[in-house]
């Protein structure tokens, strides 16, 4: 599993990179803050029900959460059910939001 600083995310979305952003937060939690991401929760990714990204398998998917636990976790899994390119946003939301002042 790859992952990613909050700096080199934003350089990247900065320089308009195709990038596939997910978040495995919560509903209540992505209304609090967001990024923009397609909002698939964890625990829908730990019973396969991908369904929302399965046209992503071979592309770069930049997954993240609060803080790169649960992130990690969908990597994991993502990675298994033979995803190419996961990588995890280092510190998640809190250093997303550390960085660009949300």
């Amino acid at each position: 599993m790859q992952t990613i600083t909050v700096e080199a995310l934003k350089q990247r979305l900065e320089q308009n990179e195709s990038i596939h952003l997910l978040d495995v937060r919560e509903p209540s939690e992505y209304a609090e803050t967001n990024m923009g991401a397609l909002l698939l929760p964890l625990g829908q990714v730990m019973n396969g029900q991908i369904e929302p990204i399965e046209d992503w398998k071979e592309e770069e998917i930049v997954i993240h959460c609060r803080s790169g636990m649960r992130s990690m976790q969908a990597c994991m899994m993502l990675e298994q059910m033979g995803f190419k390119h996961v990588v995890n946003l280092e510190g998640g939301i809190l250093a997303w939001n550390s960085l660009i002042g949300g």
